[in-house]
């Protein structure tokens, strides 16, 4: 894939003060074929943002939509906040990417390490955090963090509990389990957590050096960061209004616990780019390698892509997968993937309106990035947009393909 160009002058400058029209372009080139693709594609992106806006569902969003040769369409709408006079969202925008940090940093990060024979997904947690003790906690393994069965909660409210990262730290890590591991599937960000300590233990660097140096720098991602310096802060789409934090939060994660662990955790912190998401997407669809980097070898993104086991309808590990179960129910887990994306395709959300979706079988990847919390959670109109998003474009790109427009799911 060649980047698309840029500057470091045009990445600093603050985005010009324009309107709030859809902005829209599809990729050009000599072939017919692919450039109807990419009209189509781009059609669709801009009649379901246009909606979504009109319904109020963010201020601002930027869709890339792509395969493993680069780039189809992609396209913006509205502003990074809700003022008349803010920016428009651009490919250099940056986005708190929430949940995100979970797949793009801390899951590819465990199969570097497990590519490397470092970590097994089948030991005990123990053998890499001997001191993480408590009742039942010698039976939990890897491959049931990566797949949120642990037995951990989902999250405890600890920020209202203490500032001090240390004393956070401690409590995440000393949470008892709620259950035997592998009774239920429990989402947790407690189990990310520990996901990063296994991390930091076996590389001896901290979760942000390790990605940095062995993830972020060989893709040219460089947009994508831990605790953003304060000079990007015009580039940043700010998010929630929280009092307790004195206002508007702008170039400081969202997510209160990693907020107070220090801004670097394993299940929230990252914010990045359509432009380095896109580098990242396009190099899980070419096996784990863009350009001259090798990031992943082509049976570990398999083996960390399909379906962990058979009880799990819609986890992989790390990633999500698509479950129709889920839809049929109208909850948001497989909003990402809408109806028609295939059995192979991996995906997942972010709390703050991020989302990303890969097919391989579709050689397809779909990215939104949002800031629906902007100025509150209780905006929750962003599954139906990611739904429909989805639902537009791989209808659109297996029509131009000749294929079934239903997914090879039961």
């Amino acid at each position: 894939m060649t980047p698309r160009a840029f500057t470091v002058a045009g990445i600093l400058a603050t985005v010009a003060l324009t309107g709030c029209a859809p902005t829209f372009r599809a990729s050009a080139g000599p072939e017919a074929p692919r450039n109807a693709l990419a009209r189509e594609v781009r059609d669709s992106l801009k009649r379901v943002l246009k909606a979504a806006r009109k319904d109020r569902a963010f201020p601002g969003a930027y869709v890339v939509v792509g395969d493993s040769r680069g780039v189809l369409a992609e396209g913006s709408i509205g502003r990074i906040d809700w003022r008349w006079r803010a920016p428009k969202p651009t490919d250099h925008t940056l986005w708190d990417l929430a949940s995100l940090t979970k797949v793009i940093g801390t899951t590819t990060a465990l199969a570097q390490l497990v590519e490397r024979g470092a970590v097994d997904v089948d030991a005990p947690v123990q053998r890499y955090l001997p001191d993480w003790t408590g009742p039942g906690q010698d039976s939990v393994t890897v491959r049931h963090l990566l797949t949120h069965r642990s037995g951990l909660p989902s999250f405890r409210p600890y920020d209202t509990l203490t500032h001090n990262p240390d004393s956070l730290a401690e409590m995440l890590y000393r949470t008892p389990l709620m259950r035997a591991p592998a009774e239920r599937m429990v989402y947790s960000d407690i189990g990310a957590f520990l996901m990063g300590r296994i991390v930091e233990h076996v590389s001896g660097l901290r979760l942000d050096q390790f990605l940095a140096a062995n993830v972020f720098a060989p893709l040219a991602m460089y947009e994508t960061m831990f605790r953003p310096a304060a000079f990007l802060n015009p580039r940043i789409a700010p998010t929630e209004v929280d009092t307790l934090r004195g206002g508007q939060v702008r170039g400081v994660v969202h997510d209160e616990r990693a907020y107070y662990l220090g801004g670097v955790a394993a299940h929230a912190g990252l914010f990045s780019s359509a432009f380095d998401l896109e580098r990242f997407a396009t190099m899980m669809l070419r096996s784990g390698a863009l350009d001259s980097a090798r990031v992943l070898q082509p049976e570990t993104i398999i083996r960390f892509t399909t379906h962990a086991d058979s009880t799990l309808n819609n986890r992989a590990l790390g990633w999500q997968k698509p479950d129709r179960t889920d839809m049929r129910d109208k909850t948001p887990s497989a909003a990402w993937a809408g109806q028609f994306m295939s059995s192979s395709a991996f995906g997942h959300t972010g709390f703050t309106g991020t989302s990303i979706a890969i097919d391989p079988t579709l050689d397809l990847y779909i990215i939104l990035l949002s800031n629906r919390v902007n100025p509150t959670r209780a905006n929750t109109k962003i599954g139906g947009v990611r739904s429909r998003l989805a639902d537009a474009v791989v209808t659109a790109v297996r029509r131009q393909r000749g294929m079934t427009i239903h997914a090879d799911l039961p």
